[in-house]
């Protein structure tokens, strides 16, 4: 075993992807590794890696406040880059609600143009459906606003992903997974453990 495996075998989803031998055998080598190169290698372990951090951002939101994860939202919509430079770009409306609205996002310094938000943290299993979406639109409508995002920890059915895509207003769905894969990409949530820069020959050098 290599070192790198060694490494990973401190992750739960690493040890059943490499346990998956019906008789119980253990499989240190997934469809032939002496196969693979070792930057394929690399971009296994990485999603391995990333999928398990995943799995215990969710289980982390879950485990919070309906507040926090309201404050969470608005935290990684402007990281995401919503707002751009303008100051108090993003807020959490909170306890005091606002008519289905959980978020508001400024994307211009004098605020004409908001991009409101609602956050659903509902077990991972649980599903948004048409109706939930609906009653969100009406919000948006009562604000006269075109644009919205509807984040959960669980997820869509079909029908609630159809409507979204089918009305005149601006309606971006999230779902548990996605969140957690944009928290990981703009470091909401989480931080650098390790990096490894990869490298190769400059043959551009070598020329005489």
């Amino acid at each position: 075993m290599t070192q790198i495996q060694k490494l990973l075998t401190r992750y739960p989803s690493f040890n059943e992807f490499i346990n998956q031998d019906p008789k119980g055998k253990t499989v240190e080598s997934v469809e032939n590794t002496e196969d693979k190169t070792p930057l394929e290698l690399i971009g296994e372990n990485y999603n391995i890696l990333k999928n398990e951090i995943q799995d215990l951002l969710l289980e982390k939101i879950l485990s919070c406040s309906p507040i926090f994860f309201e404050r969470l939202i608005v935290d990684l919509i402007v990281a995401m880059g919503y707002g751009g430079s303008v100051k108090d770009a993003g807020r959490a409306i909170g306890k005091s609600g606002d008519e289905g609205i959980d978020g508001i996002i400024k994307e211009d310094v004098l605020g004409l143009d908001m991009i409101y938000l609602q956050a659903k943290r509902w077990k991972k299993d649980s599903t948004v459906s048409r109706p939930d979406i609906q009653t969100f639109v009406g919000s948006l409508v009562g604000k006269q606003a075109s644009k919205g995002i509807f984040i959960t920890t669980a997820k869509f059915t079909q029908g609630a992903i159809d409507y979204a895509n089918s009305i005149d207003k601006r309606v971006i769905l999230i779902d548990g997974n996605q969140l957690t894969d944009l928290m990981f990409k703009y470091n909401v949530g989480v931080s650098n453990e390790e990096v490894f820069v990869t490298k190769k020959i400059d043959l551009d050098f070598f020329e005489e």
